[in-house]
């Protein structure tokens, strides 16, 4: 990606603490506590597999995440433990200041679309942290991943996930990257949209497999806004180089339901898909690319996912 010479986003809240022994801004000693019970929306796999567990041992998933009825799909892929300073001081200002790139051409992206449509784009707030971070969605640990909370309207991601994307799930490159921020994005705008809540309240009148299949059309249209992002960053900035599009291609097929949970016990179970398969989220994403228009990410009136 030709990132270096982008925009930096005036967006971000730096909490990140400890890992060099130090304390980020913004750093505090309290908790705030969470502001009612609404759910964070994640991109990836971290739900996936607490999902994967509750079915190997016998206990509820919806024990495990505290989210029967809800939105969006929970958290993406966890992040490791690792010793304090393993990524490198380096690195990781690196990324934090890929991630802010990655947010501005959001902004820019989702603006000029709004606006097109003679509406106003609210940017979301994107917070880094390290191994734990309070949200208006609650006190979430790191290995839950990446995820957007509606009740505050920030992205949050500890920059470790990073090295599990590239190591654990084998989904290297920083477009894999951008799209994890992109989708995320994605979840912002289904809030703006009022796409979120709407899910919501299906899903609390629906019964499991239908619920399920809420949350995966949420997370398949995320993923098809990422691409929408993407065919506008290239279309308006000229961000894309070559192997960029196979990266994110990649990261989307990697996170997919059948593939988690083939590599969690060896065998798959269609109705307990929240996320979709990785056919399908490669080819939402795809789809997103292709078309860049939001109106074709209606995943709900597909004829087929």
């Amino acid at each position: 990606m030709r990132w270096r010479t982008g925009r930096r986003s005036d967006n971000v809240e730096d909490r990140r603490r400890v890992r060099f022994g130090r304390r980020g801004p913004g750093t505090g000693d309290g908790v705030r506590m969470p502001v009612g019970r609404r759910t964070v929306a994640g991109g990836g796999i971290g739900l996936l597999i607490l999902v994967v567990l509750g079915l190997l041992f016998g206990i509820d998933p919806a024990l495990l995440v505290g989210l029967t009825g809800q939105m969006g799909g929970g958290p993406s892929v966890p992040v490791s433990e690792s010793p304090a300073g393993a990524m490198g001081r380096a690195r990781e200002d690196e990324l934090a200041d890929f991630v802010s790139v990655v947010l501005a051409d959001t902004e820019d992206t989702w603006r000029d679309i709004f606006a097109a449509g003679d509406a106003h784009y609210r940017d979301p707030k994107l917070v880094l942290f390290t191994d734990r971070v309070s949200s208006a969605c609650g006190f979430t640990d790191a290995a839950v991943g990446p995820f957007y909370c509606p009740a505050d309207e920030r992205v949050y991601i500890d920059l470790a996930f990073y090295d599990d994307l590239r190591n654990r799930f084998h989904a290297p490159g920083d477009f894999a990257q951008a799209y994890v921020i992109a989708h995320e994005v994605g979840h912002h705008v289904q809030n703006l949209l009022g796409i979120s809540d709407q899910v919501t309240r299906a899903q609390r009148a629906a019964g499991r497999a239908d619920a399920n299949r809420l949350s995966v059309m949420l997370e398949l249209q995320a993923d098809c806004l990422a691409g929408v992002w993407a065919h506008h960053a290239q279309r308006s900035r000229d961000l894309l180089e070559q192997g960029d599009l196979r990266e994110g291609l990649n990261a989307a097929a990697q996170i997919g339901d059948d593939r988690m949970q083939r590599r969690a016990r060896g065998f798959v179970v269609p109705d307990s898909f929240t996320h979709g398969s990785s056919e399908q989220r490669v080819r939402w994403f795809t789809r997103g690319v292709q078309r860049g228009d939001l109106n074709d990410c209606n995943t709900f009136e597909a004829a087929s996912l």
